[in-house]
């Protein structure tokens, strides 16, 4: 006798988590509001960060690596720089990029950024900012994950106000020579090109800098608790003589770094609730597995609560997330709308990941699970491209009228 397979409507929730474990993440249906294409990309980056990713990604952790070696293989996905068009940029959606940005997240917050450092703002500085030279010579080649490019924006003393940066580029004859300090600087030691942010008698303007430039140096910093699996550098310039034709010409003032910063910060709204979920879902498996009092963990009403808060969070901010991407590819998304994914989203992930791993008890400071490394991770993605604060002042100064930063 043959039974059929039972259909879509026959199926139960239990069917569906066992069928694909992240189902379990999803109250809301929330894949009925993607598109074919959009759920295709996100199933492929998926597949990727689940193969290659995951089984490693606890050792190169510990061993503070960051994986040059999957870089050729994130711009064979068309990773790298994917919202962007032209160029050999592949020319994806905001949505498909937010979507691939939360896949890496739930594989690691440093190997995330490592995309954002390289498309959200090397590449958009060149890309919004930049002559047609700068663009046929560089985008291309970092689309391809041939050239890896850093920027430089935060200082030792300047990382909210970077109004206060001391970097400073004088003019010399047709060239400008560049002296200074950066901070905090993804992929700096690693990468060929960097962006340079700099103040001039004008104004802060941007520039290409070709990182074997003589007067470049990035050294890595080390002993982080934090981003382990990535790399972050201070630089220090010296007398660094670039010609006339590496500034970016388009970038006048903050407004051309913060351009680029809202790119980034638009994939962190997405990327930190791939952190929240992979937790989330690491506590849920541990849960039913862990006998204690003779039931599992999952089958108490406070365990039961914790995972339900938790879901709940996830949901929320993944469709705050998709809101925000239909926005950005309508034209219509303004700068207050990416702080409010900003801090509510990092905000919320961190404390998933936290609950997670006190829901493992002993276990849970292991690199055998993930939650305190996701935890870990983004109390430096909750830092940078804006701290709290600094985007609780943003949306207060649009909620009031009233400028609040000083």
């Amino acid at each position: 006798m043959t039974v059929a397979a039972p259909t879509s409507a026959e199926l139960t929730e239990t069917d569906l988590i066992e069928s694909d474990p992240t189902d379990a993440a999803d109250l809301v249906s929330i894949d009925s509001l993607l598109t074919e294409t959009e759920i295709a990309l996100r199933n492929e980056v998926r597949a990727f960060v689940n193969t290659t990713i995951k089984p490693n990604i606890a050792g190169w952790y510990e061993k503070a690596v960051f994986p040059l070696e999957i870089v050729p293989q994130m711009a064979k996905l068309g990773l790298l720089g994917m919202h962007l068009k032209g160029y050999g940029c592949p020319g994806r959606s905001s949505v498909e990029y937010g979507l691939a940005a939360l896949e890496l997240e739930a594989g690691d917050s440093g190997l995330r950024t490592f995309v954002s450092v390289q498309g959200s703002l090397a590449m958009s500085a060149i890309h919004k900012h930049g002559s047609e030279e700068q663009k046929n010579e560089w985008l291309p080649r970092m689309a391809k994950g041939e050239v890896i490019g850093c920027f430089g924006l935060t200082e030792p003393t300047a990382g909210s106000d970077p109004a206060s940066m001391t970097t400073f580029a004088r003019r010399d004859g047709s060239d400008w020579v560049l002296n200074g300090t950066k901070r905090w600087i993804g992929l700096a030691s690693v990468a060929q090109v960097a962006i340079i942010w700099a103040m001039t008698d004008d104004g802060i303007r941007g520039f290409v800098v070709p990182t074997d430039t003589p007067g470049f140096v990035a050294t890595p910093i080390e002993q982080k608790l934090s981003m382990r699996a990535s790399i972050q550098c201070e630089i220090e310039l010296t007398e660094l003589r670039l010609p006339d034709s590496a500034m970016l010409p388009k970038a006048r003032g903050l407004r051309g770094p913060f351009e680029c910063l809202n790119e980034a910060r638009y994939g962190i709204v997405w990327g930190v609730m791939g952190a929240a979920r992979d937790s989330y879902l690491t506590a849920l498996a541990f849960s039913k597995e862990r006998m204690q009092f003779g039931k599992p963990l999952a089958g108490y009403q406070l365990t039961q609560q914790k995972l339900v808060n938790m879901a709940l969070e996830i949901n929320k901010g993944t469709l705050l997330a998709l809101q925000l991407g239909r926005l950005k590819d309508a034209g219509t998304l303004a700068p207050h709308q990416i702080s409010v994914g900003k801090l509510n989203n990092c905000r919320e992930a961190i404390a998933i990941c936290r609950e997670a791993r006190a829901m493992l008890g002993g276990n849970g400071i292991t690199l055998d699970y993930s939650p305190m490394r996701h935890a870990n991770n983004l109390e430096s993605v909750r830092t940078y491209e804006g701290t709290d604060e600094v985007h609780t002042l943003i949306l207060g100064q649009h909620i009031t009228g009233i400028a609040a930063f000083r």
